[in-house]
């Protein structure tokens, strides 16, 4: 039910407070990637090596979506998130002084593994907040804070380039960058509301457990694997492919990923019209369409100029498909908060751990066609696209 008058009053503060925390998680992924060149250079590293690297955080990751639903469910969303944030700015900074001041690939690799840790918990927490958002407002706002997440990596991948450029060391970069991070999410949840993620015993809702088995949930976290998995690779390879593949320097690599980045921020920001007009199967079928050919074209099209073009283009391809899925899931508020979980879980697996195989992908074929190969669970993505009319919100659910 749609609240109104004063009594809505602190709904939009948790509003706000929810979307300066999802601004922090866009500055967290992007802050790291953007400097990704940069950490290579420091520690000499080739690609297989850096794909390695980044494997340390997707285990950390791994292991957190492991228990997260559990987490949330027994703490709830908001404790998680003050939690997983504190670890993963605090492992930010210490990655950065492992780099920067140590040059230490070890050190670098056990702080990734710990960023991976609370970044995989506060983004499963943090989707479970946002369906409860969703059901006190009475209406869909999922892709907007998706699209503040996105803010979020502009904000951060400007900085890299900033940073880039005037050769800013990695331990000061990482170091503001993890403490702005850790303040806005720790100050933002003063003003949240209930979460609703804390799940009793005595509940008639579905058990984490058995939302794992349900084929219809299973299935949407299947369809969202495919596009987080071709997000995260351009957040983590779209620079370096740049600099190696393209022959560009840092600074350059590092304004392609805020081209990709700002497509897919105004996409979420401005598409809300069009989602209500056509529903969430023609939206993510056509976003499919749009990240396929982003993706080959970036591949495989040979040219600079083209590439920044389908950087734009495959931004808006994946700008959708994650934040859809979360309201599909949520339809259900008594089933909200498993559903969440599970498909977030897979999703984040996808976004998190796909990437680094690409870089042992690359080691035997090149970064760019391993990039191209995201074509095929893109297609997969498309296949599954009904999916997401699973779990009926009424017309706007067309297929």
């Amino acid at each position: 039910m749609q609240l109104s008058g004063d009594a809505q009053k602190p709904v939009t503060l948790w509003r706000n407070a929810l979307m300066a925390a999802y601004l922090a998680s866009g500055l967290l992924i992007s802050a790291l990637v953007s400097r990704l060149p940069a950490v290579r250079d420091a520690l000499q590293l080739d690609h297989a090596s850096v794909g390695l690297l980044l494997l340390c955080m997707s285990a950390g990751s791994f292991l957190s979506v492991a228990v997260s639903g559990q987490l949330v469910l027994r703490l709830g969303a908001t404790l998680v998130m003050r939690i997983a944030a504190t670890l993963a700015g605090s492992s930010l900074i210490l990655v950065g002084v492992g780099a920067g001041v140590f040059g230490s690939a070890i050190m670098c690799g056990i702080f990734l593994f710990t960023q991976g840790l609370g970044t995989a918990s506060w983004n499963v927490a943090s989707n479970v907040q946002g369906a409860a958002m969703e059901r006190a407002l009475g209406k869909s706002i999922m892709p907007a804070l998706h699209g503040f997440f996105s803010i979020g990596t502009v904000i951060g991948a400007g900085a890299g380039a900033l940073g880039a450029r005037l050769q800013l060391p990695l331990q000061y970069h990482y170091g503001f960058m993890g403490l702005v991070i850790v303040f806005t999410v720790l100050y933002s949840t003063r003003f949240y509301g209930e979460d609703f993620g804390r799940v009793p015993r005595t509940s008639g809702g579905t058990s984490l457990k058995k939302a794992w088995t349900e084929p219809q949930t299973v299935l949407l976290g299947v369809l969202v694997l495919g596009m987080a998995l071709a997000e995260g690779a351009a957040g983590d390879w779209v620079a370096m492919a740049l600099v190696d593949g393209y022959g560009t320097k840092e600074g350059v690599g590092a304004i392609g990923y805020g081209v990709f980045v700002t497509a897919m921020t105004l996409t979420r920001l401005l598409s809300g019209d069009l989602i209500l007009r056509l529903g969430r199967v023609v939206m993510i079928r056509a976003s499919a369409i749009s990240a396929l050919v982003g993706v080959l074209l970036f591949a495989f099209g040979n040219s600079l100029p083209l590439a920044f073009v389908a950087l734009g283009i495959w931004g808006m391809g994946v700008a959708l498909t994650f934040p859809l899925a979360m309201s599909a899931a949520s339809d259900d508020p008594i089933h909200a908060a498993t559903r969440v979980s599970v498909v977030s879980t897979i999703g984040y697996g996808a976004f998190l751990g796909g990437p680094p195989l690409l870089g042992l992908l690359a080691e035997l074929i090149g970064l760019l066609p391993a990039l191209g190969s995201i074509s095929i669970l893109i297609v997969l993505a498309f296949c599954l696209s009904s999916n997401t009319a699973g779990y009926r919100t009424g017309d706007q659910d067309k297929a």
